[in-house]
């Protein structure tokens, strides 16, 4: 199917049906024309010979058959008119075609009051020959629909070969990210058109591109300082002793969300750079760290809902990464369990390469798992106000550090997230510990 619908596969059927079209129009016209000629000509001939005949046989009585091979002549005087053969006493004058013992005729009419004459001319000869032009002009039919093939397919070629050109420097600049003028490549045609509007069109979506990134890279930089701000405010408050207890849940509170949106302002910030970490100055950090923080900085989430949240380390895992970008995509995860899980379990297991969070929640319909990661989806067991943007940041940080987040539902209900760390991960040796936290 995909052959079918290629430009160059639609020029050369073209070219194919085209050809094929004219020869066998080329070749009924010429069919028809011989048999509308050789009747004509045959009926003609056939009229002009028995005038004659019937003129020789006035001159000479005696005359009594016909001098050329396949055609017969007979004459019937008036008193022998009831010997003509009786198919053809009801002719008029004129050609008529006959059949007889499986052979057709032919035949002359010419009726005077005193004579009735006929001739009659067996065609059987040039049907034979009429069937020897069919078969010439059904070959010449079939060498020219070949040859309209090969003129099809020579002919796309040389019509494609511009706009292939094209495409292929078009794929090759999509694999190098990096814009080249096209049109200087080709002529000032239709192709070459193309190619002028494609590098406006690049020139602009590269304009677009660099002030998105500037500006969320502006954004992102300048939310930093009131950020940290807020933090520094909250901790001074925090270290007094004599702060009454529910001010001091409420500082937590604002401490906590404040240390999300930082982490959350460098991992975009980094995804606006595609900023990777350095391989000559690694950032090593304790994933089962960062699960502890993502799991108290999220449990404002869960209020008084009946959920017991479990954090199980398996095994160490250390991850050369941000912790700013390790704690957006384990949080997101994390808070993504709390959101969906109204009551039941949370768990969140440590592994040697990824982390893998369970929850007993709603659960993930399986026609909405391609969904999960697009921007602004949520599921249908969200409550409260949300953007839908978490799973999509993941993806994305994902794609910038070569991991890979899993989303599908449990058996028995809820939903399983993993994130694999892939070769960002340092070191992990066998250690169990498992920690448990009511809800």
């Amino acid at each position: 199917m995909r052959y079918r619908h290629r430009l160059r596969s639609r020029i050369i059927v073209s070219f194919l049906i085209f050809g094929t079209a004219l020869c066998i129009l080329f070749a009924v016209s010429a069919l028809v024309m011989r048999e509308e000629l050789e009747d004509q000509l045959i009926g003609a001939t056939l009229t002009e010979e028995l005038n004659d005949y019937v003129d020789q046989f006035r001159r000479q009585p005696g005359l009594d058959r016909w001098a050329f091979s396949g055609i017969r002549g007979y004459l019937f005087s008036q008193r022998k008119f009831g010997n003509v053969p009786e198919e053809w006493r009801d002719l008029d004058d004129g050609v008529h075609d006959i059949s007889e013992d499986g052979r057709t005729y032919k035949i002359a009419v010419r009726k005077d009051p005193d004579l009735w004459s006929f001739l009659v001319y067996d065609i059987q000869r040039p049907e034979s020959a009429k069937w020897i032009v069919i078969g010439f002009l059904v070959a010449a039919v079939l060498v020219f629909s070949a040859l309209s093939l090969l003129l099809g397919i020579w002919s796309s070629k040389r019509v494609m070969a511009p706009v292939t050109d094209l495409a292929q420097r078009i794929q090759r600049l999509s694999e190098q990210q990096r814009h080249e003028s096209l049109a200087p490549y080709y002529a000032d045609d239709e192709v070459g058109a193309l190619a002028n509007a494609l590098d406006a069109y690049a020139e602009r979506l590269k304009a677009l591109v660099e002030r998105d990134k500037e500006f969320n890279a502006d954004v992102s930089h300048e939310l930093r300082t009131p950020l940290a701000v807020i933090r520094s405010a909250t901790e001074l408050l925090l270290a007094q002793p004599d702060l009454p207890e529910k001010t001091r849940t409420r500082l937590q509170r604002v401490e906590r969300a404040a240390r999300q949106s930082t982490e959350l302002t460098t991992a975009l910030l980094h995804l606006v750079r595609e900023q990777k970490p350095d391989p000559g100055a690694r950032e090593v950090h304790d994933v089962a760290a960062i699960a502890h923080q993502a799991v108290e900085s999220h449990r404002p989430q869960l209020g008084y809902k009946p959920v017991e949240v479990r954090i199980r380390e398996l095994a160490p895992l250390k991850v050369s990464a941000p912790d700013a970008t390790l704690s957006v995509a384990v949080g997101n995860l994390v808070g993504n369990a709390f959101k969906y899980t109204r009551q039941g379990s949370v768990t969140v297991t440590i592994l040697e390469d990824r982390v893998v969070v369970d929850d007993t929640g709603t659960g993930i319909d399986p026609d909405d798992l391609p969904r999960v990661f697009g921007r602004h989806y949520r599921g249908r067991g969200a409550v409260g106000k949300g953007s839908g943007l978490g799973l999509a940041i993941v993806q994305r940080l994902c794609s910038l550090y070569d991991w890979r987040v899993e989303i599908r539902p449990r058996h028995g209900g809820g939903t399983r997230a993993e994130l694999f760390f892939g070769d960002s991960v340092v070191s992990s040796r066998t250690s169990v510990r498992d920690v448990a936290s009511g809800g």
